[in-house]
């Protein structure tokens, strides 16, 4: 029997964890309940700490430590590269875009489509993306979380296909019975304890794991693989694997990592110039100052402080599971849970593993159904509905995106080949969405098609050409370039009013003289602004590599991190300090 491999206190410790994530919901119900703005927003009043951490914890789904253990498992730690190549974008909309989205006043990212543009084009263009991102994009990503979950379950529980299925199901009527009840403040406030369980259980974990008898420690660990595993960047020529287990890539996908993708491709969580439930977490924030300070919480934790745990287990599966060749280590990671964690800490462990899976099943539910209950059907089914009503549909919209993503996981074969979709499908488009707050030229037109572009284009390079990544991408960024440049110039301007309404609301740097009034008050902060992503960028890599380095008690090279720390943040700080960033 499967529960055979819990004792009964495993099991209390998640019963009492569902409870007490279901008490939250209900606490939160009557202030979900007034309005939209209460429901998807919290009336944006959110401390900035929890709404750092909501976003940092929706990140950690459930397939994340396995698909770092992947990671791992065929390239070492420099294969993780692959997302921390992110982190240029990432801290962009920190300092560029989060004091923006805030001032901006609008209730979703797909509502500011009309604040920034008008007519019927920008209508349309609303319309499509409450569609396209609240239900196709969010059931394909409900869908590889329910796959990595199902995976999870089935690998520790060793349970029939159709019995997981059951479970996540399960699991996701709560996410979605929870959610519905108490909207953006108790997915939130959840977010904050699942985050807190999840990252707690993950250290346990690599602590138990690492200095047990088998892998005898970081001495050990050293010892027993090949000291190209424990390097930290890439080797640049040829593809897949290095000398050992280094990470080898060609330049050109080094470029597509590091020099392009961050800023051309649109990516769920890493949108250039902040996007989805990025958005929403920064506009829900009581101030300016609190979004640049959730998000640079959220950089900072995501890339410093939740991959560790997760890459010393995956050294240690590597040592432990030899088996278990490349990809095939993500197996691993659940079997050093089944093996090494004692009685209570492995409740807790798969009690934070179904935490990580429900904030971030939770966060796509209500981030989805902002789009389809405001931009879809206030805009234009029901534009006279009140506020009760909008709440109501609100909450029936939670449920049927739920069902859709139960539907959408039965037919999904593969996480990666969606990855690998979604990445493909949005490139070209992320300039774009940067630039519309920075140049008034900017059209409607413009964002269309740089959205439908790349969809013509990657079948294109895919079935007509037989293009791979990371030619496919530099192809598909290239013509989409092309064509939205092209349709910028040649296309209709915005109407001038709709551009000053959004001017003055907004204020943004960048080509915006024709409504830029000449004061000290709206001077031009993109030299500092750059000034302090560049030491952000340094900071946090530094960090991350400083806490690596005094993980396998390299203390040299700690020491020059180290200082890279000290130097970058204070350069960040001050330059900060001297802009109007929060004004």
């Amino acid at each position: 029997m499967a529960s055979m491999d819990l004792h009964w206190i495993d099991w209390a410790i998640i019963v009492l964890f569902l409870i007490f994530s279901l008490t939250i919901g209900l606490y939160f119900r009557k202030r979900a309940s007034k309005n939209l703005e209460s429901f998807f927003l919290g009336n944006r009043q959110m401390p900035w700490l929890i709404a750092g951490i909501s976003m940092v914890a929706t990140t950690f789904a459930a397939d994340t430590p396995l698909a770092v253990t992947e990671l791992v498992g065929t390239s070492g730690i420099s294969g993780n590269w692959i997302w921390w190549s992110f982190l240029a974008g990432g801290m962009l909309t920190t300092f560029f875009f989060a004091k923006l989205w805030r001032r901006a006043g609008v209730l979703t990212e797909t509502e500011f489509i009309e604040l920034r543009y008008s007519g019927k084009a920008a209508a349309t263009l609303r319309g499509f993306k409450a569609v396209y991102l609240g239900l196709v994009m969010n059931v394909l990503i409900i869908g590889w979380v329910n796959l990595a979950m199902i995976t999870i379950i089935q690998e520790f529980f060793g349970l029939e296909s159709q019995m997981t299925y059951l479970i996540v199901a399960l699991a996701m009527v709560f996410a979605a019975f929870y959610t519905s009840l108490s909207g953006i403040w108790g997915v939130a406030v959840t977010d904050v304890v699942q985050f807190t369980l999840a990252i707690a259980g993950t250290i346990v974990l690599a602590v138990i794991v690492v200095n047990s008898e088998q892998v005898g420690g970081i001495e050990g660990l050293k010892g027993a693989l090949p000291s190209s595993t424990f390097n930290f960047f890439p080797t640049l020529g040829g593809e897949g694997m290095g000398t050992g287990k280094t990470m080898a890539i060609s330049l050109g996908a080094f470029l597509a990592y590091m020099g392009v993708q961050w800023w051309a491709s649109w990516y769920p969580g890493q949108e250039p110039g902040g996007g989805g439930y990025v958005a929403q977490r920064m506009m829900s924030t009581k101030t300016e100052k609190g979004a640049v300070y959730a998000t640079l919480f959220f950089q900072v934790a995501h890339y410093c402080l939740r991959p560790w745990p997760w890459i010393l287990v995956a050294l240690s599966c590597m040592v432990l599971y030899p088996e278990l060749q490349g990809t095939d280590l993500k197996q691993g990671y659940v079997r050093a849970m089944k093996d090494f964690l004692p009685m209570g800490l492995k409740g807790l462990l798969l009690a934070a593993f179904l935490g990580a899976y429900l904030s971030t099943i939770s966060t796509q539910l209500n981030w989805g159904a902002g789009y389809l209950a405001n931009d879809l059907y206030k805009r234009f089914i029901a534009p006279e509905a009140d506020s009760q009503k909008l709440v109501r549909a609100s909450r029936t919209i939670t449920f049927l995106l739920m069902i859709c993503g139960l539907a959408v996981t039965t037919v999904m074969e593969s996480i990666s080949d969606v990855w690998a979709f979604v990445m493909e499908c949005g490139a070209g488009l992320g300039l774009i969405l940067i630039l519309r707050w920075y140049w008034w030229r900017i059209s409607a037109w413009s964002e269309i098609s740089a959205t439908v572009t790349p969809f013509v284009v990657f079948a294109i390079s895919k079935f007509g050409f037989g293009l791979e990544f990371p030619n496919s991408f530099f192809f598909t960024v290239g013509v989409t370039t092309i064509v939205w440049i092209l349709v910028t110039f040649l296309g209709p301007k915005e109407d001038e009013e709709t551009l000053k309404v959004f001017f003055d609301r907004v204020n943004p740097d960048g080509n915006w003289r024709i409504f830029r009034k000449s004061s000290a008050a709206n001077r031009n902060n993109i030299g500092r602004l750059i000034v302090c992503w560049l030491a952000s960028v340094i900071l946090t890599y530094s960090i991350l590599f400083f806490t690596g380095k005094i993980i396998f008690k390299e203390w040299n090279e700690a020491l020059m991190y180290g200082i890279s720390v000290v130097v970058s943040g204070t350069v960040m700080v001050v330059f900060l300090k001297k802009t109007n960033v929060f004004n």
